[in-house]
């Protein structure tokens, strides 16, 4: 196989999985912008956090709601807990790398705020962390997921939302969490400015 048809083929595969994933999770992604919508317009944030590519989807997210999506609004708030390298090393230095997000949620988390927690595999030992503190200070939890869910799974309550990508593959998984964190902020952008 050449170069080109390899391409070919990574694009049929990403198209394949997008499209399984659309129309399992529309509306389970729909509630997920309901849970998002609900917590802003209570006067409360949204945190993100996750590893590798999973830390970008988290700062994506972030950035598209405190800056802008599509359109001119103001900005809200979210704070994606993957970009203080400050924060992220004196943690893992004096504790250890699992509480480098937990410990952010403990101190900035409130009740009624909200965790976006992003693995592919649903095993990162940090983020899994990260959803138990937030319940201890009463917050609820978005889990991007793929796979089986993995571990983060059993974590979660019966108000927190998993969107499980039925793929495999992280790199697919990955490409659907990015439409996923687009889908999410066209929709809360929808339900805040209207059409």
């Amino acid at each position: 196989m050449n170069d080109s048809a390899r391409v070919l083929e990574i694009f049929a595969e990403s198209i394949e999985t997008k499209q399984a994933a659309g129309s399992e999770l529309a509306a389970t992604i729909a509630e997920g912008a309901g849970m998002v919508v609900e917590c802003l317009l209570g006067g409360h944030k949204i945190l993100s956090c996750g590893n590798g590519g999973s830390a970008g989807d988290a700062q994506h997210f972030s950035s598209e709601m405190l800056n802008r999506f599509e359109r001119d609004r103001p900005g809200l708030p979210a704070v994606a807990l993957t970009t203080d390298s400050s924060t992220l090393t004196s943690i893992a230095n004096d504790y250890s790398w699992e509480l480098v997000f937990s410990k952010q949620v403990e101190a900035l988390g409130q009740p009624g705020d909200l965790l976006l927690a992003i693995t592919t595999s649903g095993n990162s030992a940090n983020v899994l962390k990260a959803a138990t503190a937030a319940h201890g200070r009463t917050m609820r939890v978005i889990a991007l997921t793929g796979r089986d869910g993995g571990a983060l799974l059993e974590l979660l309550r019966p108000d927190d939302l998993e969107i499980r990508i039925p793929a495999d593959s992280t790199a697919r998984i990955q490409e659907v969490h990015l439409l996923i964190v687009h889908c999410l902020c066209d929709l809360v952008d929808r339900h805040l400015l209207g059409e």
